[in-house]
């Protein structure tokens, strides 16, 4: 977003109050030139002789956002058979379609078998009874390295105590069951988490990875995951993608020399690629001065954007209506009664009622969370692509909520 003459505008002119008054509030917005902008900066940063960038569709699931994932050439990331599902309907091959569940029961399993996507299976118990129903099918096998790394505790994915993977001190039972069972292991895969801030730990748990697949014979690719940082506050570090990708293209490529045959590099990226795409635009109900702060208080809530209260993470936000306006100190909070509070003491150019305030980095993991917590409407989305605002998830309304709900007719009158 750009600040031009005491305005802001998105890349392409369009002006964000526009949208607010065009669509209401609050709205979700993606940027699909930023989209198109982090996925050729992924594919840029490594030089391999076969690359494959699979979106982590669960940051972002909108069908029309990933039929440009799509369009762009990127595969895709599920985690559930219904993702898988939506990627189908989008316009995936379903061997364009990674599968990685977690905790799941061997049916689900065996639903994305049938559906021919890649399976990815993370625990031994599943793996064995795979294995008996069907050793014929090609299967990819998540290693847990061992690796603590991650922004914070509940996205840090690798480490000893994590639900996620087969701890690869489990390895010498993976290989015994994969020689017993003739099961086709044909890939190898980890995610150390997300929001990692130290590269150091990503290549460490690389290594580690590596040297497990040395023990396969027959690879076909070498899944990392993901878990890139991008900035949330102004002058916040992010990964340096480019001097990751040329320290990871160096060593994958000696792996492949020394491994005799030209494996797949595969990341899984979400967040990387819409993150910073992501904008949410939100109405200032009313300011409220108390003794010890003044709260801004929006049409929104945890019920919409909930990683704050979640996460702790930080939004950065601007006032689009008064850019220009004297900078005062406010706690921004929703409308949800709990205490949903999306910033606390933050310094913004005076709000007033009706102002409308964007939140940044609204891309991933905001309206995927998102609930009717309150019976509060979803919003709305819109994707700007090629100049162009789209439509591309209407406002919800009492018939949505009431959509799948039975009413079974008890008489209102109670007998006493």
């Amino acid at each position: 977003m750009i600040l031009k003459e005491d305005r802001y505008f998105f890349e392409g002119g369009i002006d964000p109050l526009d949208l607010a008054g065009k669509y209401d509030c609050p709205l979700y917005v993606y940027d699909g030139a930023v989209i198109e902008r982090q996925y050729r900066r992924m594919v840029n940063a490594f030089q391999v002789p076969r690359l494959r960038i699979n979106y982590a569709c669960k940051a972002l699931t909108n069908i029309s956002v990933l039929r440009l994932f799509k369009s762009l050439g990127a595969c895709l990331d599920a985690v559930s058979i219904q993702e898988v599902q939506l990627g189908l309907k989008a316009g995936f091959e379903p061997r364009e379609i990674s599968f990685t569940p977690n905790g799941v029961n061997i049916d689900e399993i065996m639903e994305g078998a049938e559906l021919g996507v890649k399976i990815h299976i993370d625990n031994i118990s599943i793996l064995e009874q795979f294995g008996h129903l069907r050793p014929d099918y090609p299967i990819g096998i998540r290693i847990n390295p061992h690796i603590l790394a991650g922004g914070n505790a509940k996205i840090s994915t690798g480490h000893l105590d994590s639900k996620f993977g087969i701890s690869v001190h489990q390895l010498p039972h993976v290989l015994r069951l994969a020689e017993t069972l003739k099961l086709k292991v044909e890939g190898i895969h980890m995610h150390t988490g997300s929001d990692i801030l130290d590269a150091e730990a990503f290549l460490q748990a690389a290594e580690i990875l590596l040297n497990a697949a040395y023990q396969f014979e027959d690879l076909d690719y070498v899944d990392f995951g993901s878990g890139f940082k991008v900035p949330y506050r102004p002058g916040d570090i992010s990964t340096d993608i480019d001097e990751f990708g040329a320290r990871i293209s160096t060593r994958f490529n000696q792996f492949c020399k020394d491994y005799e045959k030209d494996l797949c590099l595969v990341f899984e990226p979400g967040k990387f690629l819409v993150s910073e795409a992501g904008y949410f635009l939100v109405r200032v109900n009313v300011v409220k001065p108390t003794p010890a702060t003044v709260f801004a208080g929006v049409d929104s809530g945890l019920n919409h954007l909930i990683r704050p209260m979640f996460y702790n993470s930080y939004h950065h936000m601007t006032n689009l209506s008064n850019p220009a306006g004297k900078p005062r100190i406010y706690t921004v909070v929703g409308y949800i009664c709990e205490t949903d509070t999306f910033g606390v003491n933050r310094q913004i150019p005076e709000i007033r009622e009706g102002d409308i305030l964007c939140f940044h980095n609204a891309g991933a993991y905001c309206y995927t969370m998102s609930s009717n917590y309150n019976s509060r409407f979803r919003p709305a989305e819109i994707l700007l692509y090629q100049g162009r605002d789209h439509l591309i998830r209407k406002r919800e309304t009492m018939e949505d909520l009431l959509h799948n709900q039975v009413d079974i007719g008890i008489l209102s009158k109670v007998s006493v």
